[in-house]
């Protein structure tokens, strides 16, 4: 009789349950989630942080050149930073000082002649056959009905304002005193970043370095002798026209000539024009004209001598810098976006090699000329 032994079941493939490694990575992975969730979180919480020290680290690369300089000439770099800092608090509080006038006088006097600007829209609507004397009328009542409510709106508004004013002086201190701070103590920070590089990298570093210093420092000092030129013309121009508060207006116009892309020179005449259409028709008429004939000094005669030294920008990468920056961080990253761009455009042109064109239709008549490095 054969002797037949029981058959043992096949062994499970994954034994008697999951190997070691797999609950290890199992584990790992989910060490690595909460870590990355709780790095989320701490990034998302201390974002105004980061941009605060981004702009504190653009504010000290552009003033960068101008304290070397003074440095050179025997300041000691803290003393040649405090004079610098000294001259932005200044100019800003004097823009700051002549533009509080201008916005209570022309609020006052837009509050005096609303009821007359009504009476005039009436008027007008009244040639194409609209009645609007009751719908004037009505608007005026209720106009008078709510100036209650509308100084209790005002004062609850003038709170807030109040609280986000603070919020505003403390991170502009902030940003002042990381800016102060990385502009005096330059070259001790410079060293020990590069003291964690090996040899062989602080070179290009060091390249990288000399050159966002140079491109930024050049942009913004250009911009800023730009503004001078432009608000100094306008003055006179606004003077002579008889536009009140002329010096404000004319501050205005430069800054936000020069440093918003493309379109800064018009979005800058808006307050004058509409300041001077208030005084007469001729004075915005001389406002406007002078916008088009101050565009095209800029642009051909200006522009070409301030910047001869400088890398200027494409308009179009000029203004698509200016968005990317404004979605990412408002007003202060359209200013800031432009010099990171022509910084950009400076590595792109030192450190990647440009070579010979193929001969193409496409390409146009002089493709080969583009293999010299140029400005974008």
């Amino acid at each position: 009789m054969t002797d037949v032994s029981p058959i043992s079941p096949a062994p499970h493939p994954l034994g008697d349950g999951p190997p070691p490694w797999l609950k290890r990575a199992g584990w790992e992975l989910l060490g690595v989630l909460v870590a990355a969730y709780a790095l989320y979180e701490v990034s998302r919480q201390l974002r105004g942080f980061f941009i605060q020290i981004a702009i504190a680290v653009f504010i000290a690369i552009a003033l960068d050149p101008g304290v070397t300089i003074l440095e050179k000439r025997g300041w000691r770099r803290g003393v040649a930073t405090g004079a610098l800092f000294g001259l932005i608090v200044l100019g800003s509080t004097l823009f700051v000082a002549l533009m509080i006038p201008l916005i209570v006088d022309q609020a006052g006097t837009l509050v005096d002649l609303a009821p007359t600007y009504v009476d005039q829209i009436g008027t007008f609507a009244e040639r194409f056959g609209f009645d609007a004397a009751s719908g004037t009328t009505a608007a005026l009542d209720a106009l008078r009905a709510n100036v209650t409510s509308l100084a209790g709106g005002i004062a609850g508004s003038l709170v807030g304002l109040s609280g986000k004013l603070v919020n505003t002086l403390f991170q502009t201190l902030t940003i002042g005193l990381f800016a102060f701070y990385l502009t005096a103590d330059a070259p001790r920070v410079r060293r020990a970043l590069l003291s964690l590089l090996p040899p062989r990298h602080q070179a290009e570093v060091l390249r990288g370095l000399e050159i966002a210093i140079d491109k930024t420092g050049a942009y913004f000092y250009s911009r800023a002798l730009l503004a001078l030129v432009g608000a100094g013309i306008a003055w006179a121009v606004f003077a002579a026209l008889g536009i009140p508060f002329s010096l404000a207006l004319a501050l205005w116009f430069g800054v936000l000539s020069q440093f918003i892309p493309v379109v800064g020179t018009y979005i800058g005449g808006i307050l004058p024009l509409l300041i001077g259409l208030l005084e007469s028709p001729s004075a915005a008429l001389g406002v406007l004209v002078f916008m088009i004939v101050y565009q095209m000094i800029e642009n051909y005669l200006l522009a070409p001598k301030i910047t001869a030294h400088t890398m200027e920008l494409h308009p179009a990468v000029a203004f698509g810098s200016a968005i990317v920056g404004a979605s990412l961080m408002g007003a202060i990253g359209a200013f800031i976006a432009l010099p990171a761009a022509a910084t950009t455009q400076a590595f792109v042109a030192a450190f990647l090699d440009r070579h010979d064109l193929i001969e193409s239709d496409l390409l146009g008549g002089e493709a080969n000329d583009s293999a010299e490095p140029e400005d974008v």
